[in-house]
């Protein structure tokens, strides 16, 4: 293992180091042997880096430290603070902090000054690799990009951020297969995990989510000629004071797509506003043709021991379009209850007939139960990146 300590190369406490980190990796990637970029314990600051391989070795990028990023957003020209590229066998690791210091940032784009804010983290075409024992703090925008990643691990993976902090997708995975997120914790303000097009064989166990959006599949349809979503596992999770629990959201009017093969079980909800969603009708800014139904296929979908408590009277809102209903869901032993002033919980569905199994309270698609809709074939999937 070759070590490559950045204060070796120029790096000083509470100064840039964005050169220093660009040195280390240059030599490190000429490396046939494993090694590792060190940047130790301490505070610095760090502007627009971006890594990019291919390399001649494994490297490991050991972050100890708390890196700042600089707060005014106009200092970061273009999409992310720390971009990798094109490396096979990388790890991130090291028990730091990624602090985007979004405060400013979010202020901008709240009144409309600021329009594409930078991600903290982008991670495009990396393959077995590891991402563990790191914090994101207080993006501008998204914490991670995911894209065009093959057997990527995200192990005790931390993301902290408000509430209110607009736009701060934990973890935004596209184009990508074989991903895993595994005991780590999420807390801000839009979806702790979004799942976008040609995402295949995601797996997401161990995970607590809260505040924020939810795990979601989507939103999708938006786009012309999306690849399908085949292949969502999100098992043993928790979400606590969360918007939405688990959700596939789909454009009205949508372009043509399929989302097959996606289970939710095992699930733990406290005081969540919409534990458990299908919206093929997801409109936020109310501008959509809801008259236009989606197309966008949805098949082969469990929800099963999901328990908990609503913030809301919606426990369960299945709601799919006449256009392409949903096919093959099947709803197992939800045990969710609701304490509100407005009644008993409560279930919705449309365009749906799913298969039951266990117990279910509140009822679900009650007119249903006694007319299960079969489960597909399964589609040809499309060729991972």
């Amino acid at each position: 293992m070759v070590t490559f300590d950045i204060t070796k190369y120029g790096a000083n406490a509470n100064a840039d180091i964005s050169e220093a980190v660009g040195k280390a990796f240059k030599e490190a990637c000429q490396s046939t042997s494993p090694s590792t970029i060190v940047i130790p314990k301490g505070t610095f600051q760090m502007n627009q880096v971006k890594l990019e391989g291919p390399c001649k070795g494994p490297i490991e990028l050991q972050i100890q430290a708390t890196l700042k990023a600089p707060s005014d957003p106009n200092q970061i020209k273009t999409g992310e603070w720390l971009t990798i590229n094109k490396l096979d066998f990388f790890t991130m690791s090291g028990g730091g902090v990624l602090d985007g210091q979004g405060k400013a940032a979010w202020e901008c784009k709240e009144s409309k000054k600021c329009t594409k804010l930078p991600n903290n983290l982008s991670f495009n075409s990396l393959t077995n690799s590891i991402i563990k024992d790191i914090t994101t703090l207080d993006s501008k925008s998204f914490h991670v990009n995911v894209n065009q990643c093959k057997n990527l691990t995200f192990l005790q993976f931390n993301v902290s951020a408000p509430a209110s902090s607009p736009n701060t997708d934990g973890i935004h995975i596209s184009r990508s297969s074989s991903v895993n997120v595994t005991y780590s914790n999420f807390a801000t303000g839009d979806d702790c995990i979004s799942i976008d097009d040609e995402t295949e064989q995601l797996y997401i166990t161990k995970v607590t989510c809260g505040p924020g959006h939810g795990i979601n599949v989507g939103s999708l349809g938006g786009n012309p000629d999306e690849k399908p979503v085949i292949g969502v596992f999100v098992k043993n999770c928790s979400f606590i004071s969360t918007d939405n629990g688990v959700r596939i959201k789909i454009w009205p009017a949508s372009h043509p797509g399929v989302v097959f093969d996606i289970h939710f079980e095992d699930i733990i909800v406290q005081n969540v506003s919409n534990p458990v969603v299908i919206d093929q009708v997801y409109c936020p800014s109310g501008k959509c043709n809801k008259d236009l139904p989606s197309q966008v296929k949805i098949s082969k979908v469990t929800f099963l021991n999901i328990k908990g408590t609503s913030r809301t009277q919606s426990v369960v809102s299945l709601l799919c379009t006449k256009g392409s209903p949903c096919e093959g869901v099947e709803v197992g032993d939800i045990d969710i209850s609701y304490s509100g002033k407005e009644g008993p919980a409560k279930s919705s569905c449309e365009n749906i007939k799913p298969n039951f199994k266990g117990k279910q309270s509140p009822a679900v698609c009650s007119a249903f139960a006694s007319s299960p809709a079969s489960a597909p074939a399964a589609p040809t999937p499309s060729s991972s990146s």
